[in-house]
């Protein structure tokens, strides 16, 4: 089988596509919780704790010269990425807890009684023509 064959194969089972789709829904949501705490969440917590607006927040290490910029941890942004992941290792717990319930609900189901066989079958229909007479 031949390497674009094998890929090709690959591709198109349905766990890659679901990977893909997730991949894809993940992006998109990490981008709307990024705006929902930088823009919604950090201005009111900035403003309780005195008006700081927290991707300002830095602390210095050696000062700017003529020559050369600050050198500067930026505590502030590396705050405000920490409760992005926060909230979006949250959601995807939730989401993880909620299909595994559904999985376990599934399972839970219990399964149909086997259908009779043959010999079962005629026995009862010979039961049935006994009771008859």
């Amino acid at each position: 089988m031949g390497m674009m064959a094998e890929f090709k194969k690959f591709a198109v089972k349905g766990n890659v596509m679901d990977m893909a789709v997730g991949i894809i829904i993940g992006a998109a949501f990490g981008k709307i919780v990024s705006a929902f705490v930088n823009g919604v969440m950090m201005p009111p917590l900035g403003l309780l704790i005195g008006g700081v607006d927290f991707s300002d927040l830095e602390y210095v290490l050696k000062p700017a010269t003529e020559a050369a910029e600050a050198v500067t941890l930026q505590w502030g942004a590396f705050l405000q990425t920490t409760i992005d992941f926060l909230i979006i290792a949250f959601a995807v717990f939730m989401m993880v807890k909620f299909m595994n319930n559904l999985q376990k609900k599934e399972e839970e189901k219990p399964a149909a009684p086997p259908e009779p066989t043959n010999e079962e079958k005629l026995l009862t229909e010979i039961r049935d023509l006994l009771k008859n007479k």
